[in-house]
């Protein structure tokens, strides 16, 4: 083989190498993103009417907490949360509910809508509000200026009812638009499946993968979390 023949099997070969790697990493087979148990040693899940059917007592063990999709806008209710909220209460882990910001609608209704779904309970985390890009909002951006004020009306009304600051999900591109430079007072829940994320956050969603016993949806993966903090701040979250 002459040295061009093999500088071009050398070069093909390290692309093919780069190219499964890549396919790897985008079908999520290679993750950066393991939190570390000793690290963030309080866990949890968070679920929707996509899991389906859930034996809470089963789906709990080895967690620690678990928030529950309630509502979406100002009038949809996630068809699995009653069920889920009052079966979760049942076993010794600590829920709390989330909402599914809407580009589309006002933030009194949609905190209407949440209030009306969703009863307090004993040791009950903040509510939190997912804001997130959907549909045409994928392409097409909301200005800041007309989000920031329907969520500041929905967050605030939240926190005068249940007495909790809410937290806020958000994804990076929704937290570098949205959240970072208007909500710097709330804590986080971020959502980062490829890397441990940067910056200050009390929650992380770091795996859309995972499969655990305990339900049976459609949806045959599950949320995991990690709090940002020991077991005795957590306690007292």
């Amino acid at each position: 083989m002459t040295s061009v023949k093999k500088i071009i099997a050398v070069i093909l070969t390290a692309v093919l190498l780069l190219l499964i790697f890549a396919a790897m990493f985008y079908f999520k087979i290679i993750k950066f993103n393991i939190p570390s148990s000793e690290k963030y040693p309080v866990r949890g899940v968070d679920v929707s009417s996509y899991q389906g059917q859930i034996d809470w007592q089963t789906l709990s063990e080895g967690l620690d907490f678990a928030f529950i999709k309630a509502t979406e806008g100002s009038s949809f209710t996630d068809e699995k949360f009653s069920y889920n909220y009052q079966q979760a209460q049942k076993t010794g882990l600590r829920i709390g509910a989330y909402h599914f910001f809407s580009f589309d609608s006002s933030g009194k209704t949609q905190a209407e809508n949440f209030i009306n779904t969703v009863e307090k309970c004993d040791r009950m985390l903040p509510p939190v509000v997912d804001v997130e890009f959907y549909g045409k909002y994928r392409k097409e951006k909301k200005p800041p200026e007309e989000v920031t004020k329907e969520l500041k009306a929905l967050l605030d009304a939240l926190e005068e009812h249940y007495g909790k600051k809410p937290i806020i999900y958000a994804t990076g591109s929704a937290y570098s638009l949205y959240i970072e430079e208007n909500f710097s007072n709330y804590d986080i829940w971020i959502r980062d499946v490829y890397f441990r994320p940067n910056g200050d956050w009390a929650f992380w969603q770091y795996s859309d993968t995972a499969r655990l016993d305990g339900y049976n949806g459609e949806e045959k993966h599950i949320d995991m979390n990690v709090f940002n903090g020991t077991r005795e701040e957590f306690e007292r979250y």
